[in-house]
């Protein structure tokens, strides 16, 4: 077996918590209009074995500490959970903390790998089937499936929400946005990312159109405010 990693990032500092190795697998069933890595849709060429990506994993254990570990990020890396277990296998035999970035639209499996994951980081597209469906140009169904494991899995949960201007950023999706993650268990963390457009030249060197070419990068104080917001009513929705 062998997995198609993209590229591995150390030091990484945002991915989970702690000093963290991110593992970028490549390959993704979503088409998100707002996507920065376009490149990784395509699963590119299985490059490593598990245990060549334990032992690169495990060069940088004594900079984890406490807190860090490992992050398998994509592209989707539900894509590759049989690649992922295999590791994950390996990486617990030395008591690596092991989160996962995801969507939560791979190819089944999802009990399994998440008995390997401690930390889950949930991409949330969008709250509607329609918003979802024009947004990723894929169905909602295979991410509710994932929640409802996920929920009954007991891991921990960081919820990401990227908030693009004129779609997300208003009172009624933030409403729609308080009741998906009532849904969601175990939630230790959540975050709001303004919809950045770093990834533009990417669209032209592959030939491929940018549907959001035209709208603006999200302004990062109201992306903060939206934030201070959302949180006063989830924090206020959780005691009652």
């Amino acid at each position: 077996m062998k997995g198609a990693v993209d590229s591995i990032e150390t030091f990484g500092l945002v991915d989970g918590p702690g000093i963290r190795t991110v593992v970028f697998l490549s390959g993704c069933k979503l088409r998100c209009k707002y996507c920065h890595n376009p490149e990784m849709w395509i699963r590119g060429r299985e490059n490593y074995t598990p245990e060549e990506l334990a032992e690169r994993i495990l060069r940088n254990k004594n900079y984890f500490q406490r807190k860090g570990g490992v992050t398998f990020s994509g592209g989707e890396p539900l894509l590759q959970s049989k690649f992922i277990i295999e590791v994950a296998k390996i990486l617990k035999k030395e008591n690596i903390h092991i989160a996962l970035d995801t969507a939560g639209v791979g190819n089944g499996d999802y009990e399994e790998v998440l008995k390997y994951i401690d930390l889950v980081i949930l991409d949330i597209k969008h709250t509607t089937k329609e918003g979802y469906q024009d947004l990723t140009g894929y169905s909602i169904d295979e991410s509710l499936k994932f929640i409802d494991i996920l929920n009954q899995s007991g891991k921990t949960v960081w919820i990401r929400q990227v908030v693009v201007p004129g779609i997300m950023d208003n009172e009624e999706y933030l409403d729609s946005l308080l009741l998906t993650v009532k849904k969601i268990k175990n939630i230790e963390k959540i975050e709001f990312l303004p919809y950045h457009k770093l990834g533009s030249e990417k669209y032209i060197t592959l030939g491929i159109e940018n549907p959001y070419l035209d709208i603006p990068e999200m302004d990062k104080e109201k992306c903060q405010d939206l934030y201070k917001k959302f949180m006063k009513k989830y924090q206020e929705s959780r005691n009652l």
